[in-house]
């Protein structure tokens, strides 16, 4: 998008009430995210999280070989939800918004899941899977919304949100 930036990283621990709507879990993951860090006053704080929500359940990031495969295989020939919540601050105020898309997998076979799992290592990523990976590009039949909040980052909507947080 043009803009410098400078990658932080800092250990949250993700746990979110149990009571939470599926779809607010995202939003609420961002929000902790961001209240985690001391700001300057001259900075701009950006964070996110993802999920992937089937059934009305959220599918974070698997455990392990096992759990990620158990995911995919739920997702098999389905249609889920992704949102991504995200986070925008500064030392004076903050925004928070969410962007939501539908992607529908074909079939897979075991083979193929498994051979994404050990070739990928997809522990990382919320679902056990990344669009921008191998199961993206031979597993997605479809979605509708924004490519870019599947893996992770919404950039229409951020590029929108940094303009109105920033008055430019």
């Amino acid at each position: 998008m043009g803009f410098d930036f400078e990658l932080l990283l800092k250990e949250v621990d993700e746990t979110y009430p149990p009571s939470l709507a599926a779809e607010e879990v995202a939003t609420y993951l961002s929000k902790l995210k961001a209240d985690a860090f001391e700001l300057p006053d001259n900075a701009l704080l950006i964070t996110s999280d993802t999920v992937v929500i089937l059934d009305g359940e959220v599918l974070g990031k698997p455990a392990d070989a096992d759990d990620a495969f158990a995911m995919l295989s739920r997702l098999n020939g389905r249609s889920h939800r992704v949102i991504t919540g995200v986070t925008l601050r500064t030392a004076e105020q903050a925004i928070t918004f969410a962007d939501e898309t539908e992607v529908t997998f074909a079939y897979l076979s075991e083979e193929q899941f498994w051979y994404y799992i050990h070739k990928h290592r997809p522990f990382d990523k919320a679902g056990a899977y990344g669009i921008q990976d191998w199961i993206g590009v031979v597993g997605v039949k479809g979605i509708k919304g924004s490519y870019t909040n599947v893996m992770g980052l919404p950039t229409e909507k951020l590029f929108k949100a940094i303009n109105q947080l920033l008055g430019a």
